[in-house]
């Protein structure tokens, strides 16, 4: 499902929009092999042979049958720190603004389903610095403040800073005491520059203690596969300004090379950080973000 910057500045109800996406997810993860997972708040976990019996809900045994422990609200809650580029690169392509109206829906999504676990969450907007960035709660007045700061995201001109993740980030970290998960929505141009700028400040994350969910944005058909018509076009470098006109066949092999070699290092340094990266197409639809950190979640129990 594709959702462009436009409709969901025209739809005017963002909780709505979220709230349709996560249902229908739901709906149909129980229908898939992934039913597994818990999308309700967990107040109850199967007892494991072994296990001390001191938790045993035995109320719950005699209506059952079956042994389940109390799980109690910090072992089943957990903070999460949304986190979304909103740099020029991100309003591309220019006709629909893809690639932050993609983070602005999955947020929402994302934000809407947190409260509905009764995790707790926050929100973090940053381009070379940090724009916005909300408390970290689990109420419904917190997801309802969190959705109009994301509206509002939608209503704004086009931002005029660069990127400076890894500043940005190092500022995460220390402002974040508390183990959390952080999620980030990024394209990570200014990375190709700066790769072990942004790591520092990943390594930072996970010295303390942070779980990292790196979504990298992107619209793979033009910039992962550079999938051009083949006549001449005149490309313009968002963050720079700097315009280059070419026929987009003499370049599309060495372009091609150059982005898998890119990726390929950012798995590698992911990898060695144990990061979960996520190579997210905006032209695709949200259930991979939502399945992600239903992963992630339940790794972290």
């Amino acid at each position: 499902m594709q959702i462009d910057f436009n409709e969901i500045r025209n739809y005017g109800n963002l909780e709505l929009l979220a709230k349709q996406l996560v249902e229908g997810f739901i709906t149909g993860l129980h229908k898939s092999p992934y039913h597994g997972f818990s999308v309700e708040f967990a107040e109850h976990q199967l007892y494991n042979t072994g296990e001390s019996t001191r938790h045993i809900d035995w109320k719950v045994y005699a209506k059952t049958d079956r042994l389940y422990t109390k799980r109690y609200e910090e072992e089943t809650n957990l903070r999460c720190q949304i986190v979304i580029d909103n740099s020029l690169s991100m309003y591309y392509p220019s006709e629909n603004k893809g690639k932050i109206a993609f983070s602005i829906m999955a947020a929402a999504s994302l934000a809407y389903l947190l409260q509905r676990q009764r995790d707790a969450f926050g929100l973090c907007v940053f381009s070379d610095k940090i724009d916005l960035q909300s408390e970290i709660k689990s109420t419904s007045t917190h997801l309802n403040t969190v959705l109009q700061a994301l509206q509002k995201l939608t209503a704004q001109n086009k931002p005029t800073s660069e990127t400076n993740i890894a500043s940005v980030l190092h500022e995460i970290a220390e402002k974040n005491k508390r183990r959390s998960l952080v999620i980030i929505f990024s394209d990570m141009f200014e990375s190709t520059d700066n790769l072990d700028g942004i790591f520092s400040a990943l390594q930072h994350l996970k010295h303390n203690k942070h779980e990292v969910l790196l979504f990298h944005v992107n619209d793979k058909s033009t910039e992962l596969d550079f999938d051009f018509e083949d006549k001449p076009h005149q490309f313009i470098d968002l963050e720079s300004g700097e315009k280059l006109k070419i026929q987009p066949a003499e370049l599309k092999t060495i372009y091609q090379n150059k982005v898998a070699q890119f990726h390929q290092e950012l798995r590698i340094r992911c990898g060695q950080l144990k990061i979960d990266l996520i190579e997210t197409d905006i032209r695709k639809g949200y259930h991979q973000i939502l399945q992600s950190y239903l992963i992630k979640r339940r790794k972290m129990r």
